[in-house]
């Protein structure tokens, strides 16, 4: 399996060392073929008459052979030590080419490490901050300068997002208060109303409480992915947990559910007492409202050292892992195959990951292998404990 390389400055180093020792092994083999290539060495032609054995011509030309042998191969001997050192030479500038290569594109990307760095910093809660990265005009320049202009109207986009949700929340809950006023009026004049007309009204009614509990789930939502946190405080997770499952009291005994609360210690979370009750809140209204009459329900809380753990588990039939991975998206609802009813906006979990993502924790949604659902949020804790 060839290995991949996951890294630019690692194709960089990469690409300088294999081009320095391709460089570097042709360089060796031309130096080689020119040290090996045979040697015209010249000799002195013989007289036309062959010396006589033992004279001192004789001897001259075996010393001369003698030396020419020697000199042969004291050339070969120095052509093979040459070429060795030049390939101990070569592998040493590999090694060193690599480094060198390492360092070069380590230098060559560390502005794009940096615009990295920058970029990830930033987040909805401080969309005014700028790379404004320093520098010539060139590339990396041109990518900051973009990067800049993205995050200009990503934070015009987002002005404009929490613009519409004040004037939503204004303008939506003013004729919702003009139509039950309206309708309490009518019902309240001194001649009785006819019957169909009272059951219209408590059907009107009805509707108008949904759609007021659609229109203030839908602002929590906005506001939960917008950051919005204006009443920071501290807070004790399990007395959120306490405090909703005691005022759901009456909802948990008409459907004769069973709770068992683990509660372990106050657990101090740092963020909005609002919105953070409304995602405890809405956990418990899921477990009670997605759940079998006469079951159970099994709150948990538990810290890890740095972070709050609220688990909340509920029997039932055994739910399909994919159907249930979206139930965190809005309007998302396993319906009446997992309740048996219709009841609900399909937010309630929508708006516990936008809070618990809002205060740096995370939502985790598990089928049970033995039925039901399990829900659990975890948020770093705070240092400071709430008095």
């Amino acid at each position: 399996m060839r290995m991949r390389i996951r890294t630019v400055r690692a194709r960089f180093t990469a690409l300088y060392g294999v081009v320095f020792f391709l460089s570097g092994a042709v360089l060796l083999a031309i130096a080689g073929g020119v040290a090996l290539s045979p040697t015209r060495v010249s000799t002195v032609a013989p007289g036309p008459e062959p010396a006589p054995p033992g004279s001192a011509l004789t001897q001259a030309q075996a010393q001369i052979a003698w030396l020419q042998r020697q000199l042969t191969e004291q050339q070969a001997a120095h052509t093979r030590q040459l070429l060795a050192g030049a390939a101990v030479a070569l592998a040493v500038m590999a090694v060193v080419s690599i480094v060198l290569g390492r360092v070069i594109a380590g230098h060559v990307l560390r502005p794009l490490r940096t615009i990295t760095a920058a970029t990830r910093r930033i987040t909805a809660d401080n969309l005014h901050e700028r790379l404004a990265v320093p520098g010539p005009a060139d590339e990396v320049k041109d990518l900051a300068d973009t990067i800049d202009e993205l995050l200009e109207r990503l934070e015009d986009s987002f002005a404009a997002q929490r613009r519409f949700v004040a004037d939503a929340s204004h303008e939506l809950r003013t004729p919702l208060t003009t139509m039950r006023a309206a309708l309490d009026v009518a019902m309240a004049k001194p001649e009785p109303a006819p019957p169909r007309t009272v059951v219209l009204a408590d059907r009107l009614r009805t509707e108008l409480d949904e759609i007021d509990r659609l229109l203030e789930g839908l602002l929590a939502l906005a506001r939960a992915q917008h950051g919005e946190l204006p009443d920071r405080t501290t807070v004790s997770l399990a007395g959120l947990v306490s405090e909703s499952v005691a005022a759901r009291a009456p909802d948990i005994a008409a459907r004769g559910l069973t709770v068992h609360e683990a509660l372990g210690g106050d657990l101090p979370v740092r963020g909005s007492r609002a919105l953070l009750g409304r995602m405890v809140e809405n956990i418990i209204d899921n477990a009670i409202r997605h759940n079998h009459d006469r079951g159970w329900i099994r709150v948990a809380t538990a810290d890890d050292g740095g972070t709050g753990h609220l688990v909340v588990e509920t029997g039932g039939e055994i739910l399909d892992p994919r159907q249930v991975a979206g139930l965190a998206r809005p309007f998302r609802r396993l319906g009446a195959d997992r309740t048996g009813t219709g009841d609900g906006t399909g937010l309630g979990l929508s708006i516990v990951a936008a809070v618990a993502t809002a205060h740096g924790g995370a939502l985790d949604l598990r089928a049970r292998p033995d039925g039901g659902l399990r829900v659990a949020v975890s948020l770093p804790l705070a240092i400071a404990v709430p008095a």
